[in-house]
């Protein structure tokens, strides 16, 4: 049976994403998971609204093809707990309105019979759609690269997938490490006609790109070198590749190349369970990439999410010429809540990357489809907030909402000194020290989403500034340590935080945050630092969620203006 749709038409391009590598493959995982039992009313409290999650277990992330968009995401048939791990399939005309349909691949050979793991898609030529992903086939772990093809192109929904039998396509050579040997990237066509693809892997504490090469697709030989390593990163996975443009806001396909272009490698490292990119240059001549020598390249160096946030990945969208970020956010509840539950994880709303005009970072912002959810609106404008203030906004839905508000100041001046002693690249213990209630001078101020009306629970998500050698540093802090009463020794509370990079020049900043019942979504100073928190609320749940402005710095702060929308709930939603 073919699947209605409801809802305006999009498109992407041939790049697919899936992720979260575990302990079943031999990575860490930063919760344990454990096997569901009866599922009750309770357990369902956190389910997200309009954020994409499946009826039941846990998912990750997308191919376009003849104007549809075709979410695969990893699933256990048996529960939310890594297992044999096949891909799930649902497809979509906006890229909100989600039609589940059958499994697409799973595992039925011995080059994946311990699990379908995670992938990317390429559009070969003649509009001939190809995924390439990783098998284990054996007990010991054993990962090879494999592909599955559609069994009939005319299906505009690709609903069935052929894994022929000359799989597996690349496999691990003695200069490999097997175990760690995983996730091919999208490929992406050279100017001498050959395709490339890369494998995310390690080597010791050397985290690996592989790099390989294909004339037909067919039979790939790994190059002399890898497209870039770096010593004491441990494994890498989820590579992702791609270039933006320097000098204009459009995506790009992922063969673009040349003068007026920087390339983004993002690698989600297995040790820590976040994700980090570089800015760089493709060098075409060598085939390797090359960080620009301002960037970080290791466990301090930029995120896309400096949340809960992993197993990223991007892809093109050439109907709207923009390149659009997935990723994934697990659950951090305790072991026992966990057990009540049928399912696992969500998928983040999807997110345009590009190049800030500094060339320094990459700037995100939702979808602008997730903007056909937004229902009863509110705003107000030029509202002080003096030390130790807060104020409600009313009039939504507060625990399922999309909120805009930009902040401004009338000086600078009080900005707090910048401890010398505190390291910058760990602004999370910066802000789990200066929390939302700590007094500061410009700062802390922001927003206090998923409240409890007498605050006994609430998720902060402000801004503090600090002074450093006559530099300001802006501090956003998403901090979860009181989102909720609930006992629970295990859960996972922190307070995110990152520096973004800010022209504060017009005293002026701005915040937006996607609140959905237990996520909150957050990006600063228009996209120019994004924090995700996973939060489980007891009182602030449904209608007895509130909202809140609030500023706790002696430097008055004045919202210019807000808005906020209560957000509905998808018409497909978790079909």
């Amino acid at each position: 049976m073919e699947p209605e749709f409801r809802g305006v038409g999009g498109g992407i391009d041939g790049a697919i994403c899936f992720g979260g590598e575990a302990s079943d493959r031999g990575g860490a995982y930063m919760h344990e998971q454990s096997v569901c039992s009866a599922v009750n009313f309770e357990s369902q409290l956190h389910r997200t609204a309009y954020h994409f999650q499946p009826p039941k277990n846990w998912i990750y992330g997308p191919l376009y093809y003849n104007g549809i968009y075709h979410l695969f995401y990893q699933d256990n048939p048996e529960g939310p707990v890594w297992g044999k791990i096949v891909w799930a399939h649902s497809v979509a005309k906006d890229l909100i309105n989600w039609k589940r349909l059958p499994n697409a691949i799973y595992p039925s050979k011995p080059f994946d019979q311990y699990g379908c793991w995670s992938g990317s898609a390429t559009i070969l030529p003649g509009n001939k759609p190809i995924i390439l992903y990783t098998g284990i086939i054996d007990e010991n772990k054993t990962q090879v690269q494999n592909y599955a093809i559609p069994a009939n192109l005319s299906d505009p929904f690709l609903q069935e997938w052929i894994k022929p039998e000359n799989n597996p396509l690349v496999v691990a050579d003695r200069s490999i490490n097997k175990t760690a040997f995983r996730d091919p990237t999208t490929a992406w066509l050279g100017q001498d006609g050959h395709w490339r693809i890369s494998i995310g892997g390690s080597w010791g504490t050397t985290g690996i790109a592989y790099l390989y090469r294909s004339k037909d697709f067919m039979h790939w030989v790994k190059a002399n070198q890898p497209l870039h390593s770096r010593n004491g990163t441990g494994n890498w996975e989820s590579l992702d590749f791609y270039p933006v443009s320097v000098s204009g806001k459009n995506g790009l396909d992922t063969s673009v190349m040349g003068s007026n272009v920087k390339h983004v490698l993002k690698v989600s490292l297995d040790v820590t369970r976040y994700e980090y990119y570089t800015l760089g240059t493709y060098s075409l001549e060598k085939d390797v990439y090359i960080p620009d020598e301002d960037m970080v390249d290791g466990w301090h160096g930029l995120r896309y999410d400096y949340g809960n946030f992993y197993a990223s990945k991007s892809f093109f969208d050439p109907s709207k010429n923009r390149r659009i970020l997935w990723a994934w956010a697990n659950e951090s509840d305790i072991k026992a809540d966990r057990d009540n539950k049928s399912w696992a994880g969500i998928q983040l709303i999807p997110r345009t990357i590009v190049l800030d005009p500094n060339g320094k970072q990459l700037i995100q912002w939702p979808v602008v489809e997730v903007e056909t959810l937004r229902g009863k609106k509110v705003k107000l404008s030029n509202k002080m907030l003096m030390k130790s203030k807060k104020f409600e906004i009313k009039g939504i839905t507060a625990a399922q909402a999309d909120v805009e508000v930009t902040f401004s100041f009338d000086s600078l001046d009080k900005s707090e000194p910048f401890d010398p002693r505190w390291d910058i690249y760990d602004a999370q213990n910066i802000c789990s020290q200066k929390g939302s209630t700590v007094e500061g001078g410009l700062g802390p101020f922001g927003l206090l989403t998923l409240a409890s009306r007498n605050l006994e629970e609430y998720t902060a998500i402000f801004f503090r500034v600090f002074n450093a050698q006559n530099k300001h540093l802006v501090l956003m802090c998403s901090d979860a340590s009181r989102s909720t009463l609930k006992d629970g020794t295990g859960a996972y509370r922190p307070s995110f935080a990152g520096f973004a990079d800010v022209d504060l020049t017009g005293k002026k900043i701005s915040l937006r945050s996607l609140i959905d019942h237990s996520v909150v979504e957050s990006f600063g100073a228009g996209g120019k630092i994004c924090i995700t928190s996973r939060v489980y609320p007891t009182l602030a749940i449904y209608d007895n969620a509130h909202l809140y402005a609030f500023n706790n710095g002696t430097e008055t702060v004045k919202i210019d203006s807000l808005k906020a929308w209560s957000m509905n709930r998808p018409e497909q939603m978790n079909q």
